[in-house]
């Protein structure tokens, strides 16, 4: 399977397995969505288990907030994250607050759906990647999938989950993996491991990272898009080079990183969001706090700029090879 074929299978099989769980957006019942992630649900499950909505993010996510508040699961489908913005005063002040503020009496169990991130010349409107945005929120988690594997298992585990989950969907890898050299040929999903995935039933428990790459020079951490691209990058360069799927932002396994990063002594941060406030920062601050006495060398970040996401300089600001390349000299020189 390619990652929309998991999605829609993971979709299929919670509609299927709870009748309770309800999916909404612009787009995405009769049409199936701008990507095809819904395509063939509203005709198997019906006009009111699938639906479309009127062009209102603010909207969406309200009746989301309060169909999981009456016993739903909704999950909403925001076109693409770059609008996802109008409707974040209903996710901080009312889906993420909801349990805390009712003292349990109510929770929101949705799942807001989002393609997100660049390498497909969407310029600045439909290549952001607002994920540092949601992970600041007590009450809310984020999680972002690399494989078709981790996506349809990610996806079933967030839409059980009695918590708000802000589910980021890498578009430039829905079709097959990217390894940042853009100008070679695309690799379909059908030549990765991770498109190995089970028709049924399966869960990816959300807060444990994987291992993609086992090594012992640096620790690289990365998600999405970022673990193809930093993984290719590295055995380009022939460097031993331990790389981590972080799968999900919030809850993190802190775990994980530490014992890598203690093991190998060097790190490396890599994400396309904007430099600052981005989550390569606090990734660098918890691993400055838990492996300081074992780093050999300052931790480093490739990251995007701190500019809107330009079009026709697309690859000069993706984190591309040449950019970790530099970054991947820089931590081992001394």
């Amino acid at each position: 399977m390619n990652m929309i074929e998991a999605i829609n299978s993971a979709l299929d099989v919670m509609l299927s397995r709870d009748p309770n769980v309800i999916l909404m957006g612009e787009d995405i019942g009769y049409f199936g969505g701008v990507f095809r992630c819904t395509a063939g649900l509203q005709e198997k499950h019906g006009l009111t288990r699938v639906f479309d909505t009127p062009i209102s993010e603010c909207g969406i996510i309200g009746a989301a907030v309060g169909m999981g508040a009456y016993g739903l699961r909704p999950v909403p489908e925001i076109q693409f994250a770059d609008y996802i913005y109008p409707g974040i005063d209903q996710l901080i002040s009312e889906a993420a607050r909801l349990r805390y503020r009712s003292v349990g009496e109510f929770i929101s169990p949705m799942t807001v759906r989002s393609p997100f991130g660049g390498g497909i010349f969407g310029g600045q409107t439909h290549s952001q990647s607002p994920e540092s945005l949601f992970t600041h929120v007590a009450g809310l988690k984020t999680v972002i999938p690399s494989t078709p594997y981790d996506a349809k298992g990610l996806l079933i585990a967030s839409i059980e989950d009695n918590d708000p989950v802000i589910f980021f969907e890498p578009k430039r890898i829905y079709n097959g993996p990217f390894d940042g050299f853009y100008d070679k040929p695309v690799q379909p999903w059908s030549k990765h491991d991770g498109s190995e995935v089970p028709e049924g039933y399966y869960r990816v428990e959300l807060g444990k990272a994987d291992i993609v790459r086992a090594g012992t020079e640096f620790t690289v951490l990365a998600y999405g898009t970022m673990v193809h691209v930093a993984k290719a990058v590295v055995e380009a360069h022939g460097v031993d080079a331990e790389v981590i799927d972080l799968r999900t932002l919030v809850p993190l396994d802190i775990e994980t990183i530490e014992a890598s990063v203690k093991k190998t002594g060097r790190c490396l941060i890599v994400h396309e969001a904007t430099r600052t406030s981005g989550f390569g920062a606090e990734l660098a601050a918890l691993v400055q706090e838990r492996c300081f006495f074992h780093l050999e060398a300052p931790v480093e970040r490739v990251t995007g700029f701190d500019t809107p996401y330009p079009h026709s300089l697309e690859w000069a600001y993706f984190p591309g090879p040449v950019r970790i390349g530099d970054a991947i000299a820089k931590l081992l020189k001394d």
